[in-house]
């Protein structure tokens, strides 16, 4: 049985996540207690039931604990576990609830006098002990369909071998910080600004066209490759079931995008050892 577990911090978009995976067919559970896990997977394994997601957040407190240990045994039991962690900035999380005018659910647990930032702080203490055991995403500044596109691609990625994901970004929003490497892609030529080519993006044939023109972008490109290349073995070898390449520009639309797509087909045409996956995500262009 496929396994998902969806956890992070409230207002990250695990609603989100869930109702993408319903989307796809998986019996879809929100805010169950880690106890009961064991035993809800026991019984839908035996009724043929082979996709599962489950929401756990901070509200299960101390019954969080047990959680590492569940993962395992269900994994020794031959299931397809793994965990994504959900996650934003603490003012972005604190607009979204603004905005949303909803009560936060860690105000019941720490009194109605407590604000939105002490909330958000005492959510991530909670859940600690839990953020390091699957991939992690970081939601902030990102669409609702991006998020669905990214659990969908993440979720139906193989975990035998390391997934490598290659990320573009725009510094003017914000650095990811799930990222595991940067690269700062503001020292290449930038078609911004021609004004023909400013509308357009990293991923159209006219980009392509004038960065190809230019070495040092291949030169830059070949670097990123060949620093990717030679430590990748090193991430494996603490374990890791991913690694987050992200490459950044000004605004995330010409240069970063580029560089993310020219990396994605050299890595697809001769993948590291032990790749399974290669993952192309983009923050400010979004899915064609």
């Amino acid at each position: 049985m496929k396994v998902v577990l969806i956890s992070g911090l409230s207002g990250s978009g695990k609603s989100v996540a869930l109702n993408a995976l319903e989307d796809q067919g998986f019996f879809c559970i929100d805010n169950l207690p880690p106890d009961f896990l064991p035993d809800l997977v026991s019984r839908l394994d035996h009724q043929g039931q082979r996709n599962v997601a489950v929401a756990i957040d901070a509200r299960m407190g101390n019954l969080l604990k047990p959680l590492p240990g569940y993962i395992d045994t269900l994994k020794n039991l031959g299931h397809d576990v793994r965990l994504l962690f959900l996650d934003a900035d603490d003012e972005v999380i604190i607009m979204r609830y603004s905005e949303s005018r909803r009560r936060h659910p860690a105000q019941a647990q720490l009194g109605g006098n407590a604000n939105l930032g002490e909330c958000v702080r005492h959510e991530r203490e909670t859940l600690s002990s839990i953020e390091s055991l699957g991939d992690r995403i970081d939601t902030s500044a990102l669409q609702s369909s991006a998020l669905r596109l990214w659990i969908s691609e993440t979720v139906n990625a193989q975990q035998s071998k390391v997934t490598l994901i290659l990320e573009s970004f725009g510094f003017k929003k914000r650095t990811p910080t799930d990222a595991d490497l940067v690269f700062d892609a503001r020292c290449l030529p930038n078609p911004y600004y021609d004004k023909q080519l400013r509308p357009l993006t990293g991923r159209d044939e006219a980009i392509a066209r004038y960065f190809s023109e230019r070495p040092v972008v291949g030169e830059f490109i070949d670097d990123v490759e060949s620093f990717v290349r030679k430590w990748l073995p090193r991430y494996q070898s603490e374990q890791r079931s991913y690694l987050t390449v992200a490459v950044g520009c000004t605004g995330g639309q010409h240069r970063s995008v580029y560089v993310v797509e020219q990396l994605g087909q050299r890595f697809r045409l001769t993948p590291p050892d032990n790749v399974q996956v290669i993952l192309l995500r983009h923050r400010v262009v979004q899915a064609s």
